[in-house]
């Protein structure tokens, strides 16, 4: 959708003190407000500057969502705003609330736990079959030597299954186990067993696809906190995003109990820079709700005197990838799903994709996977890549 001219409507007043606020911070990002340029921002509407100053991402996203203003090539946008961080330089006055709710608020409680597997994760898994790999894997793909979205996600499996040195006849607990992408892969590749917990209504009907074909695998539609088998492995790839910093030690906690003395516990997760920032309101309304990124020091200080951190490995850039792999599925088989979900949902799910594409390009979020073990492996754990 090429912008090749002005569309901001007569009586805009581009001499007010926010536009020239805005104008002058988003030059700083080498942005400009109807520009021609690709990341550049189209003004359709007024009030779109006044609400981001006063929302934030919340704001912007919104008047996105309504087609108040657009911007060809979002993801860069968004990557060219976060690498400037000017997030940091405005201090959007409506957003306190959300600050104090995510601090002083348990937001996952095991009750809570279940609205995002209702809002997002039981969209419909022919939606997600569009949009994802041939797997069906919702987690980011390693692409060190990968060339298409099916190649990348099969590596991050492999991966996987390597780090956790899986070998026939052991059983794997996957925490967050999705449509079971996962489970299929170490059970067809490394001949274990596996039992994978979701709180998808979605996912566990689509499990059952598995078990059909003979796989030894089995789908459990509960909470976490409610499992007290023991497993050889444990992994949970993906899932620690809606754990919650109230949460993180009993997700810990949960692991130990769950884990055998000699087991090793692999942990997929997203991740952010900065432990003092909260939730984006925009990404908790609309896309995961009581979801929360861990810092670093948060998961480490999580696990301790529970676990040795045996090793830690960041392909954050990989997302970026990943998710415009997902975007370009998602643009080729709108056409298919736009009577069922409407324009509203399009430019919500273009928005979910492209600003979370800017943001592990600018390196402002990440992607850790860490390995742990209950005692520390004796003469040490060795990397696989």
């Amino acid at each position: 959708m090429p912008i090749l001219e002005r569309t901001v409507p007569v009586g805009f007043d581009e001499a007010s003190p926010s536009h020239r606020f805005v104008a002058e911070l988003l030059a700083q990002a080498d942005i400009q407000l109807d520009g021609q340029r690709s990341w550049d921002i189209q003004l359709k509407a007024p009030g779109v500057i006044d609400s981001a100053l006063s929302r934030g991402n919340l704001g912007l996203g919104e008047s996105y969502m309504k087609g108040d203003w657009d911007a060809e090539q979002l993801d860069e946008l968004f990557y060219r705003l976060m690498r400037a961080q000017l997030g940091q330089r405005i201090k959007p006055t409506q957003l306190v609330y959300y600050s104090l709710r995510s601090r002083l608020l348990n937001r996952q409680t095991v009750k809570r736990a279940w609205e995002v597997g209702e809002k997002h994760y039981d969209l419909g898994n022919d939606f997600y079959a569009a949009m994802l790999d041939q797997r069906m894997t919702y987690t980011c793909g390693y692409w060190k030597h990968a060339q298409t979205l099916d190649e990348a996600q099969e590596a991050k499996l492999d991966l996987v299954c390597r780090k956790l040195q899986l070998k026939p006849g052991m059983r794997v607990l996957d925490i967050g186990c999705g449509w079971g992408s996962f489970m299929a892969y170490a059970a067809e590749h490394y001949g274990v067993e596996c039992v994978g917990l979701t709180i998808s209504k979605e996912q566990a009907e689509f499990g059952q696809r598995l078990i059909k074909k003979g796989l030894p695998v089995e789908f459990r539609l509960q909470d976490y906190r409610n499992e007290h088998e023991q497993f050889d492995r444990i992994v949970s790839i993906g899932m620690f995003e809606h754990v919650g910093h109230k949460n993180y030690r009993e997700f810990m906690s949960v692991v130990n109990r769950c884990l055998k003395d000699d087991g090793l516990f692999l942990l997929h997760t997203i991740g952010k820079n900065l432990s003092n920032t909260v939730t984006d309101p925009w990404i908790d309304k609309y896309i995961f709700p009581n979801g929360e990124l861990p810092t670093l020091g948060q998961v480490t200080d999580a696990a301790e005197a529970l676990f040795v951190v045996e090793d830690v490995h960041n392909f954050g850039a990989d997302y970026d990838r990943t998710l415009m792999a997902w975007h370009q599925n998602f643009e080729v088989h709108w056409p298919t799903f736009k009577a069922q979900y409407g324009e509203g949902f399009y430019r919500m799910w273009r928005y979910y994709l492209l600003c979370c594409a800017g943001a592990f390009r600018a390196r402002e979020i990440h992607l850790w996977q860490l390995v742990m073990s209950k005692k520390g492996v004796l003469g040490g754990y060795h990397r696989i890549s």
